[in-house]
């Protein structure tokens, strides 16, 4: 009989959500159902969620002296149930120290859970390059911080002319090398991916975007008739996936990339530059929503705002209205009227999981591609059938 290692429980987290000043009721549920849906995709459980409205952030904790003191509270009354608070927001190292000195609790924000959550899903050397790059960027301004814990602990000596200075200049120094060789080593990587679309550079580039967990790659292993990996958690996908497909005679090249969300940290937009670079140089891009969701005119809005941010904002869009099948039948007609009357994109409504609207979704793909690359559409009705 063989023996099998006992697992690590999930870390308890007690989540602290931080209500903007201008949320609505149900924009305050939509984000605490997303931020809820991180820690889980983080392998992590949700002791406790305790809400407050921001105001204007403390320097020193973030949240105001009551707060944190009623947060003390509270963690001290469930101590045993509790393994670390997370803050959703952006907290500087010192907010990060205080923190955790009040409450005895490690804390993390929400771009740290979000680099934890790209580290679990990271499996190509490229995108455990890239992750590890954010991470090290999001280290590098913490280590003074904790050496000044370390230097409690060890009674009380200062970091000023000591070996615990020495120590963290060596610190510093090692990672800054580290995040040196890591950039020359995505520099590579880039230099191989810009290889690799040179040579398929004559056919037509798509790319699937949108908000994380909206269906792309459901519609990618449609779409491509290929084996796509297809979860339900956020940020399933890290890595590009690029396959060749043939529509209605149209031969093009269609990419599936990370997708986006909120406040998604600027250090992991910048390590991602080259899988990036797949939805910077499309010649489509597929923008897909999920319009189920009720926020999913915003979510709309953040990822256009991702794409000016990258550089691909003056792209065409195609945008795909996924999950219709969730509405109720008597609303369809009209929410598809309503929308159609108010964007400024081609759009389509389609169920990825049902199946539902695809032809429209071919026949408007490939009428969109053969208006954007004529020269494609010529070379495709001449060269004999694939």
């Amino acid at each position: 009989m063989q023996n099998t290692l006992p697992q690590p429980r999930p870390l308890r987290a007690f989540i602290v959500r931080i209500e903007g000043p201008t949320e609505s009721p149900e924009q305050s549920e939509e984000y605490l159902e997303e931020l809820l849906f991180l820690v889980r995709s983080a392998g992590h459980e949700i002791a406790a969620v305790q809400a407050y409205r921001w105001r204007r952030p403390d320097p020193a904790t973030f949240l105001t002296p009551g707060r944190v003191e009623e947060m003390r509270t509270q963690l001290q009354a469930q101590k045993d149930a509790v393994d670390f608070v997370l803050v959703d927001a952006d907290l500087s190292p010192v907010q990060v120290r205080n923190l955790e000195n009040a409450w005895e609790k490690p804390v993390t924000d929400r771009e740290g859970l979000i680099l934890e959550i790209f580290a679990r899903n990271a499996r190509t050397a490229q995108a455990q390059a890239q992750v590890e790059l954010a991470r090290l960027q999001y280290e590098l301004p913490r280590l003074a911080h904790r050496w000044t814990h370390l230097s409690r602990e060890r009674g009380g000596i200062g970091l000023r002319g000591g070996g615990g200075e020495q120590q963290l200049e060596a610190d510093r120094r090692k990672i800054r090398a580290q995040i040196a060789r890591l950039r020359q080593r995505l520099k590579e990587f880039a230099r191989q991916a810009a290889v690799r679309r040179d040579r398929r550079d004559s056919l037509p580039r798509v790319a699937l975007v949108g908000y994380t967990n909206v269906g792309k790659s459901t519609l990618m292993r449609l779409i491509t008739k290929a084996p796509v990996l297809v979860a339900d958690r956020l940020f399933a996908t890290l890595d590009t996936t690029t396959r060749r497909v043939v529509l209605e005679g149209m031969p093009f090249l269609l990419s599936d990339t990370v997708g986006f969300i909120r406040k998604l940290p600027p250090t992991l937009l910048e390590a991602f530059h080259t899988t990036l670079a797949e939805v910077r140089e499309a010649d489509l891009l597929l923008l897909v929503a999920d319009l189920s969701s009720p926020g999913y005119i915003e979510q709309i809005r953040t990822v256009e705002r991702t794409l000016e941010t990258i550089g691909a904002a003056d792209i065409p869009i195609l945008l795909v209205m996924n999950k219709i099948d969730r509405l109720p039948p008597d609303q369809r007609e009209l929410v598809e009227q309503s929308w159609l009357a108010q964007t400024r994109y081609p759009t389509v409504f389609v169920s990825a999981t049902q199946k539902e609207g695809l032809p429209t979704l071919y026949q408007t793909l490939v009428s969109l591609l053969r208006q954007i690359r004529p020269d494609a559409a010529r070379d495709a009705r001449l060269s004999p059938p694939l």
